[in-house]
């Protein structure tokens, strides 16, 4: 099984960036035998339905009004693209391409589903074909049309181009020399960052400016209208809620039915976001700890707070010595705090960090390094299997305003040393966005999505990287938000294992049964 999970950083400004990926969804990689092929009933002829084109601007008519062209690609999906223009508010300037994969719908069509995996950056296209049954479940499926898509700038559509696969592990596991915290420590990441702007601003084409999410949600009315859809439906995880909750705000009277699972507020700030995620981490490392404690392969023993003791020293002395790994490459502390988090993404990969952690006691860093391959996509030949790093990092630069007060950096670090001790001494550094080629256009405000249908927001009680409070506040920011709440650890709520968060999901989704307000599913 092949676990991936991001931990991209959101904007804070000198802290540690952390995120969600592609939706911090540990994604199923099944080897399909001929005699299981043989089971897969053959794909239904594709078909196309007349675009929907009401109430469209005339100068996007062209868009609107294009008809799309399906290629089966695979034993059970088709594939399209869709041609929308590069700015949005001057359509007849240039044009990108945007990839679709579908699936269609095995039994009584009800529209399509449009499907984002979080990042930003992660492929909706690679999460539908690689993983359709983790994507959604059986009911949706049968009913549903699913659409995974990329996002301007991501995967198969036109893409942010930035670094080749050496330059990507030298920005990514090179060893710093300089002492950290000191200036000169800064000034080596200054540099990297600059490399690695310059990078995308040479290679991308003259599409960063354009990389926003605000131009996603409108690449995704598009796509809703290509499909022939009056309106949206939609299931978003992770950075996929800020995604649809922007779209919503953008077209209300279309948003009519709409899952946010695992939800970004999008009127906290970037120092807010870091700072919440690192308390959101901690809180997630000292269950697992707790987990571990019972299990007779744990490599700590005595109290809770002992073993948390114990693992800082571990990362301390990381620090101060890198371990190398087989491939010549070192484990650095910062590795090694990646790779914890992507662990804690999911109760299911906690095993995995108990066999890294007992291995890097022992001197081998090996099991680390392939968990912060996994969330870097650095495949085990030393390639990089997607653009979701670069692409990350284009949107986050160009969503979150720039925040340039030292009084409140200082609070939110303070914050952090008490509310995150065992990551805090690895969570501040400078800012990529600070050098980025161009300034944000983004705001983080309230969403309200005013004259929307009933938005349902999923929100999991012990979330490490969306925690819990910010799904109870984008419930309460929407003028129809919904709030479920699914008891329990890990990234995300829908199609985990709880019958009662699926069935208030799919309910609403299939039927347009709205889920009680504060449904609670222990």
């Amino acid at each position: 099984m092949n676990h991936r999970t991001e931990i991209r950083r959101p904007r804070p400004s000198r802290l540690r960036r952390l995120g969600a990926l592609i939706a911090g969804l540990a994604v199923a990689s099944v080897a399909l035998s001929g005699c299981l092929y043989s089971q897969i009933p053959e794909m239904p002829a594709s078909e196309t339905r007349a675009p929907d084109a009401s109430d469209i601007a005339p100068e996007l008519m062209p868009y609107y009004s294009q008809e799309l062209t399906w290629e089966q690609c695979g034993s059970r999906f088709d594939c399209t693209e869709v041609t929308a223009p590069l700015d949005w508010e001057n359509p007849g300037d240039a044009e990108i391409s945007l990839a679709l994969v579908r699936h269609q719908a095995k039994g009584d069509f009800q529209g399509s589903l449009l499907i984002n995996p979080g990042g930003p950056g992660g492929s909706g296209y690679d999460f539908v074909a690689d993983s359709l049954e983790y994507a959604v479940g059986p009911d949706l499926i049968e009913r549903f049309d699913v659409i995974g898509f990329d996002p301007r700038g991501v995967g198969r559509s036109t893409a942010v181009q930035c670094l080749d696969d050496e330059q990507m592990d030298e920005y990514n596991y090179g060893v710093l020399q300089a002492e950290r915290g000191t200036p000169e420590w800064e000034d080596e990441i200054n540099v990297r960052n600059q490399e690695y702007a310059d990078a995308c601003e040479a290679n991308s084409d003259g599409i960063l400016p354009y990389i926003t999410t605000v131009n996603s949600a409108r690449d995704m009315d598009l796509i809703r209208g290509v499909l022939g859809d009056s309106h949206l439906n939609y299931l978003g995880y992770s950075y996929g809620t800020f995604l649809g909750a922007t779209y919503a705000k953008l077209y209300p009277e279309r948003a009519q039915r709409l899952v946010l699972d695992g939800a970004i507020d999008p009127s906290v700030p970037g120092l807010q976001v870091g700072t919440t995620q690192a308390a959101g981490f901690e809180s997630a490392l000292r269950a697992y700890m707790q987990d571990c404690l019972g299990s007779a392969d744990c490599p700590f023993s005595g109290s809770l707070d002992e073993a948390i003791s114990d693992f800082q020293a571990l990362l301390a002395s990381i620090a101060r010595t890198p371990l190398e790994n087989g491939d010549g490459r070192m484990l650095t502390v910062d590795t090694m705090v990646t790779g914890t988090i992507t662990a804690l993404y999911s109760e299911q990969s906690w095993p995995y960090l108990t066999q890294g952690i007992t291995a890097a006691l022992q001197g081998d860093p090996s099991v680390m390094m392939a968990l912060a391959d996994s969330y870097n996509s650095r495949g085990p030949d030393g390639t990089y299997l997607d653009n979701s790093a670069e692409a990350f990092r284009a949107y986050n630069c160009m969503d979150y305003p720039v925040e340039d007060d030292p009084a409140a950096e200082d609070a939110a670090m303070q914050k952090v040393q008490e509310q995150a001790p065992t990551f805090a001494p690895y969570w501040d550094g400078p800012d990529p966005c600070e050098v980025w080629p161009y300034p944000p256009t983004g705001t983080r405000d309230e969403i309200p999505a005013s004259g929307s249908g009933p938005i349902v927001v999923v929100g999991t009680t012990n979330d490490p990287a969306t925690p819990y409070e910010w799904s109870e506040s984008l419930a309460e920011q929407l003028e129809n938000g919904v709030l479920v709440t699914r008891v329990g650890e890990g990234h995300t709520g829908y199609n985990k294992g709880d019958s009662c968060v699926d069935a208030a999901v799919e309910g609403f989704l299939i039927d347009g049964t709205v889920p009680e307000d504060g449904l609670r599913c222990e």
